[in-house]
């Protein structure tokens, strides 16, 4: 019994199949049309961000350094405190001009008291004329050094509120260059801050594509490094070039609400000068790979191919112009790194 029960174990056991793996299934990719449409045409140029108010506070006393209220990054509001310096040697000399202005005040008031005197004194013929002309010279000597004594306490009092350093403008801190406990002399630089509200692009560009940027219809700004594109708000052509390289600087206002944007970076400058139609390609189908430059285009069927493609000059923010390796009408993969893993599916 216990045989026929082991060779009927065997039996089912030879009979059994190995369970096999469904195909992968291929996910649709989300593609996008190679077209012919109408797009601008544009002069290029390389630029940089740099921000309209852009300034370095310096110390106007001398003085140790007792409080540092901002660092680098940090949003400062006008009329802030950003740096105090030890104003003890500021009061003291305040204190004694405003001390030396008590004593000429109580000269001018004895002046004037000897001048009424003298002119009395004249009235009933008890002193000469020459007497009488020098109490009006002492007074006026007097009032003189009264001015003089209340200008050095003014100028004392001026002083000492330079001890407290306020911010000239709202703006973030982009570099600080004292640390709390050092020596601030004049002219020393504490901080220095830019107003992220008014940034602008400077370009250069040659001399010979001036005329074609001041006929320009429109301007964009595109940042790479956020793959952004902002419309300017306005452009000047600066009316001098340098005589060695024969450029000229543009500079493009932003507008006021542009954030993450920051002195320093780099940008293209695209000056709007007429239109055309142009096969285009939209820019996220667009990948590189060292010195490749290609797209997937998908068939009817959905299966991708990869396409090595040679890119024109003109884009926009959401397509750029391809020269060869597609035909109008073929759709392409828009997210490139699916459709190559889809490809080994």
């Amino acid at each position: 019994m216990r045989a026929a029960v082991l060779a009927a174990l065997l039996l089912a056991a030879c009979g059994a199949r190995e369970p096999v793996p469904a195909a992968p299934v291929r996910a649709a990719l989300e593609t996008g049309a190679v077209e012919m449409r109408e797009v601008d045409l544009s002069v290029t140029a390389e630029a940089v961000v740099e921000a309209v108010r852009q300034s370095t506070v310096s110390s106007q006393i001398a003085g140790r350094i007792v409080d540092i209220r901002f660092d680098v990054g940090d949003r400062v509001r006008q009329g802030e405190v950003i740096v105090r310096i030890d104003e003890t040697a500021a009061a003291q000399a305040q204190a004694a001009s405003q001390a030396q202005a008590g004593g000429a005040q109580a000269a001018l008031a004895n002046a004037r008291a000897q001048l009424e005197r003298s002119r009395q004194l004249l009235a009933q013929g008890f002193i000469s004329r020459a007497a009488l002309d020098k109490a009006e010279a002492d007074f006026r000597a007097a009032e003189a050094q009264v001015k003089a004594t209340l200008a050095g306490a003014g100028q004392a009092a001026t002083e000492r509120g330079f001890a407290t350093v306020v911010a000239p403008y709202s703006g973030i801190v982009s570099a600080r260059h004292v640390q709390l406990g050092e020596l601030a002399t004049p002219g020393r630089p504490l901080m220095t801050g830019f107003d992220p509200a008014s940034l602008r692009v400077v370009a250069t560009v040659p001399s010979t594509q001036v005329a074609a940027i001041q006929s320009a219809r429109r301007a964009r700004v595109e940042i790479p490094a956020g793959d952004r594109w902002i419309e300017a708000r306005a452009v000047t052509v600066l009316p001098s070039a340098d005589p060695r390289t024969h450029v000229t600087q543009v500079r493009i206002e932003l507008p006021p609400d542009v954030a993450g944007i920051y002195p320093g970076v780099f940008a293209r400058a695209h000056f709007v000068t007429g239109s055309e139609p142009r096969l285009m390609v939209p820019r996220a189908a667009v990948f590189h790979r060292s010195e490749l430059t290609a797209v997937y285009v998908v068939d009817g069927a959905g299966k991708p191919a990869l396409r090595q493609v040679r890119l024109g000059t003109a884009a926009d923010p959401r397509a750029v112009e391809v020269l060869a390796g597609v035909r109008p009408g073929e759709r392409v993969a828009l997210d490139p790194v699916l459709a190559g893993m889809a490809t080994a599916i």
